[in-house]
């Protein structure tokens, strides 16, 4: 959604698409689209309810269209995302990360696509234990099934990269939060259980550390790789984006509960399967190529997201 709007503030003609299925609460996924539509002008924005795992609806929308509403460049967000849901259900990482990026890479193929920006995820870095995360480190062990999905979209990526020409980037993203984000990601379920007085479970006594990375600053990156396809031989890179500033999760936990003015009841637990100790972005590539430099700290992140939560549930 971030994405889409900084897009069309620069006067971008933009195809949203989304399944909307509900794996978390769909009305958030539609309020989302209305607040996308409020920054465009009319037919600069078109939303299409489709599945990407489904080609022949993909391919009917996109290549079986007018030549001037085929997309020139591809930014591909869509996943199953979460560590945790992949060890109960992890038919749906595979029809959603594996054969959805198919499609999408088919269809970069067939319509020649300037640049395809895609996610990967700091999950591919599994257990390492050098920090910061490089992305020359080897990543050929991960944790978790949906680790294991997004390392295999980099593969294939690369593939079709050297054979077809096609212009990809990856972008290894490190915890995004933020306004409008997923409820089953911590700032979430925390500021929502200090609203509603319940208790939060933490995991690792609250030492793991996360690189949480505000939207806006990542938003900011994802535009300016978007602009600038590799122009080497194989053109296809691979790219830390995160704050490259871990915390712990008990500094999460703190930013919480100085913004909502509520002391967060706690139970500690071991750490679950699949999850790492400690993700820390080396952002040095993103910065030499774009001048990335992510602007917010936790506590400011923390304090903008409340504020959101607050207005769209409307607690006073």
């Amino acid at each position: 959604m971030h994405t889409c709007i900084e897009l069309l503030k620069k006067g971008v003609r933009v195809s949203g698409l989304d399944n909307l299925i509900d794996y978390y609460d769909v009305t958030l996924k539609h309020n989302r689209i209305s607040n996308i539509l409020q920054f465009a002008s009319p037919g600069q924005f078109n939303f299409h309810k489709l599945d990407l795992a489904d080609y022949d609806a993909l391919k009917a929308s996109f290549i079986d269209c007018a030549v001037s509403d085929r997309p020139q460049v591809i930014v591909h967000l869509g996943a199953q995302a979460g560590v945790r849901y992949s060890v109960e259900n992890p038919r749906a990482y595979a029809q959603a990360n594996l054969v959805g990026t198919t499609n999408i890479l088919e269809l970069a193929r067939y319509l020649e696509a300037q640049h395809v920006v895609y996610a990967s995820s700091s999950s591919v870095y599994g257990g390492n234990t050098k920090v910061p995360f490089s992305e020359d480190d080897r990543v050929d062990k991960p944790v978790s099934f949906y680790a294991a999905t997004k390392r295999a979209n980099e593969a294939m990526a690369f593939s079709y990269s050297k054979l077809f020409n096609i212009p990809l980037t990856g972008l290894r993203f490190f915890t995004v939060y933020g306004p409008w984000g997923r409820p089953d990601m911590a700032p979430w379920m925390f500021t929502a259980a200090a609203f509603n007085e319940k208790t939060i479970s933490i995991y690792g006594q609250g030492l793991l550390q996360r690189d949480f990375t505000y939207i806006d600053d990542i938003v900011q990156g994802v535009i300016s790789v978007l602009q600038l396809p590799s122009t080497e031989s194989v053109p296809h890179r691979i790219l830390n984006i995160g704050n490259s500033a871990p915390n712990t999760v008990n500094e999460l936990v703190a930013a919480i509960e100085q913004s909502t003015g509520r002391v967060l009841a706690k139970e500690f637990k071991a750490m679950p399967l699949g999850d790492v100790p400690a993700t820390f972005a080396d952002v040095s590539k993103l910065q030499a190529l774009t001048g990335f430099q992510p602007r917010t700290a936790l506590r400011d992140g923390i304090a903008q997201f409340v504020n959101w939560y607050r207005d769209y549930h409307k607690i006073p």
